[in-house]
């Protein structure tokens, strides 16, 4: 509550104390109910007011409260304002979780100058911070690319902080530099972090390395790292660090390599694969055409008391599935469901999709109502699949049916659910089915493809349909599209042929006016 609402709150306390004594019963001292013979008084009605009502202070805003009115605000300079009040209530200092809800917000909605100012007043703070608070202005300054400025949260954790950064805050920043291809500020980095800070690199910081060689294709500099490693007694390779090495190899198609590293890791260096490691070696050999060998695995797996879950269920089916082998993708599934893994979307997208490949789209379609049944919500992905599934039958009205309908059904689609219509039906030539879709597009907020609207354009011209091509370069423009110079020709030459379309040429009109 603001100075101005208080100074009202209190005259209209005031104002009011002065009608309630003029109006009030006579006191009467508390002796006279002692005496027996004294005349009785009835009390009061109770309706009538006998005591001056205290008026109520302004609650307290707890940090707990003030931080939960910070995460709910929209508006990060509302947020910013509930920030700056709450301390100017007696007694009140921000701490640690405070500074760290504002910042994350400011920092969300990009107002980087707002951060600057916060952290300069951290910085006469006597509460005690965490480098939390930094680690996560570090992952946004990286999404937006700011680099440089993912090393400047790093150095501002030490003067704040007031003790040295944890080897998690070096190999956080490492990380976000190295997966944002940053190599030089990454190789600088971690050579200053080295001599300022005395800090050996363990075995997180190496992994990161490793997984920048691999990423980059540079196995042999990925298995040098593994070396050195090796040398200090602060890191040694791990089963992260072998899965890593596993990935870049089945990645580039060296498959045996990625299997003899394998061994050497369970026998060699006795570290025990769990799913994921399987499930780079799955998809690896699925990728190269080795689908059986790749059931071999799932197969080891059991035999070695790892259980398969339905990421390895998915691979293994999307592998048969690229291969056309639909009966060894429907079995896949069956096993999956028989080792008491209920399919999630993406297990049932996997084999829709391979329905779908195969011409199954009726099948596709019954494990939709399945997924149904069981509770397992289709996403706009599953939905597109079949939608291509449908086109590429021919089964255009189907489709059509589908887009229509399901907007009403509470599922969200997206523009590459209409896309995938829109462009079979410019292909197929059905063109006044492409334009009424095209409508339905831009009624909902979603825009073709800029290539997709120009072959409309020119279909529509070809085929002599002058208004509807007017019409539809109309509601595109609105959406802020500039045709090809090949379209606008042709629709000016149509329509200068065609005498009598004066709505069309007031469209056209209208639309070099908004061109201007």
């Amino acid at each position: 509550m603001n100075s101005v609402e208080v100074a009202a709150r209190k005259s209209r306390w005031f104002s009011s104390f002065a009608s309630k004594s003029s109006s009030s019963v006579p006191w009467i001292s508390p002796l006279q109910y002692r005496k027996t013979n004294s005349p009785r008084v009835d009390p009061p009605p109770q309706n009538t007011t006998t005591a001056m009502e205290v008026p109520r202070k302004p609650n307290f805003i707890s940090h707990n409260s003030a931080i939960n009115l910070i995460k709910r605000e929209r508006d990060p300079q509302h947020a910013l304002e509930i920030f700056n009040m709450v301390s100017n209530q007696r007694g009140f200092s921000h701490n640690n979780s405070t500074y760290a809800v504002i910042l994350h917000k400011l920092a969300q909605f990009k107002k980087y100058d707002a951060v600057d100012a916060i952290l300069r007043q951290m910085t006469y703070e006597t509460c005690e911070f965490r480098e939390g608070v930094f680690l996560n202005l570090m992952t946004h300054f990286s999404k937006s690319s700011l680099h440089n400025r993912v090393i400047e949260m790093f150095n501002t954790i030490q003067p704040i902080v007031r003790d040295r950064p944890s080897l998690k805050a070096v190999s956080t920043c490492l990380n976000l530099l190295v997966d944002s291809n940053q190599v030089d500020l990454a190789r600088k980095f971690l050579l200053n972090t080295r001599q300022d800070l005395n800090l050996k690199p363990n075995t997180c910081i190496f992994n990161i390395l490793v997984k920048h060689h691999c990423k980059n294709g540079d196995l042999e500099s990925a298995f040098d790292v593994v070396r050195e490693m090796k040398k200090y007694n602060s890191s040694y390779p791990n089963l992260i660090t072998y899965s890593t090495l596993m990935d870049g190899l089945c990645e580039r198609g060296r498959l045996e390599e990625a299997i003899e590293l394998f061994e050497e890791m369970v026998s060699k260096e006795q570290i025990l694969p769990d799913a994921l490691t399987y499930n780079i070696l799955i998809t690896g050999f699925c990728r190269g055409g080795k689908v059986d060998r790749a059931r071999n695995i799932i197969e080891f797996m059991k035999k070695n008391g790892c259980k398969p879950n339905i990421f390895n269920y998915s691979a293994l089916m999307n592998g048969f599935s690229r291969e056309g082998r639909l009966k060894e993708a429907k079995e896949i599934f069956h096993d999956m469901k028989s080792a008491g893994l209920k399919p999630d979307k993406v297990g049932y997208t996997t084999l829709i999709n391979c329905f779908c490949r195969a011409g199954g789209v009726n099948e596709a379609i019954e494990l939709l109502k399945e997924m149904k049944e069981t509770d397992c919500r289709a996403d706009a992905v599953t939905f597109n699949v079949i939608l291509a599934g449908l086109c590429r039958e021919g089964r255009i009205d189907e489709a059509l049916g589908m887009l229509e309908r399901l907007t009403y059904d509470d599922v969200y689609l997206n523009k590459a659910s209409y896309r995938i219509v829109l462009n079979f039906l410019c292909r197929e030539g059905e063109l006044e089915k492409a334009n009424d879709l095209l409508g339905l597009m831009l009624d909902r907020g979603f825009v073709p493809h800029f290539a997709t609207s120009n072959e409309l354009l020119v279909r529509l011209c070809k085929s002599g349909r002058a208004a509807d091509a007017a019409m539809t370069l109309l509601g595109l423009v609105e959406t802020g599209f500039k045709p090809e110079a090949e379209s606008w020709s042709l629709l000016v030459e149509l329509v200068c042929r065609e005498r009598k379309l004066l709505a069309a040429f007031e469209l056209l009109d209208g639309l070099v006016i908004r061109e201007v």
